[in-house]
């Protein structure tokens, strides 16, 4: 067991039991951030997203060499559209439709995969999730709580979505959790920093943001 002291935004911090703690990598999936993935060649910005995966990569190496367990989540959908909710299906039409690297968030495209920058290794577990919360009708919760996991941290696209709906699940179901503002991205910067000002609401009860950077010098000190 390892203890570390990760230094938070505001003048926070938060204790650290290493063995305890899980990296959540949310969602980085080529349709997101590629350039020739569906929302690059739809001209969707992607450059913020593109600018958060150094930060990624750094908080990966940093989580990996602590021996946190990391885990990926992937949003996506049966070739039939079978589990995808009602509301959905008649309000996101682009689930399922035809892009540059097949059928958007359909399992087995490529544009479903996660990308070469930020993969998982053997042995670390890919959640797949019909829905935003990485919680949602998965075993992630069973997986967490067999390995003793209390706390967890959080990067991946899309800060206001899936990044957002995965951390208030995850505290509704009694994790600590840490937002790696760096590491996370949205097309809109705009909904990002928003995500983020959300976080210091209700007298913290989200949890703690802090960076790529500050999980790095962390986890040096072990």
């Amino acid at each position: 067991m390892a203890r570390i002291k990760l230094v938070c935004e505001r003048g926070r911090s938060i204790e650290l039991d290493t063995t305890r703690t899980a990296l959540a990598c949310i969602d980085f999936q080529a349709d997101f951030v590629l350039p020739e993935g569906r929302a690059g060649a739809l001209g969707s910005p992607i450059e913020p997203l593109v600018a958060a995966i150094p930060a990624a990569q750094r908080a990966l190496s940093a989580a990996r060499e602590a021996g946190m367990l990391v885990f990926f989540t992937r949003e996506c959908y049966a070739p039939d559209l079978s589990d995808l909710n009602q509301f959905r299906r008649q309000n996101d039409l682009a689930i399922g439709s035809q892009g540059p690297l097949g059928r958007f968030l359909v399992k087995g495209e490529r544009g479903t995969e996660i990308i070469s920058d930020v993969c998982p290794r053997d042995g670390e577990p890919v959640i797949d999730k019909a829905g935003f919360s990485a919680f949602h009708q998965t075993t992630l919760d069973t997986v967490l709580r067999v390995r003793g996991i209390d706390t967890m941290l959080l990067m991946g696209y899309t800060t206001q979505c899936c990044v957002a709906s995965t951390l208030r699940h995850a505290v509704d179901l009694g994790y600590a959790c840490v937002l790696l503002q760096d590491a996370c991205a949205a097309y809109d910067p705009a909904d990002h920093e928003a995500t983020v000002r959300v976080m210091y609401s209700e007298g913290d009860n989200f949890g703690w943001v802090s960076d790529s950077e500050r999980l790095a010098v962390a986890v040096c000190s072990i």
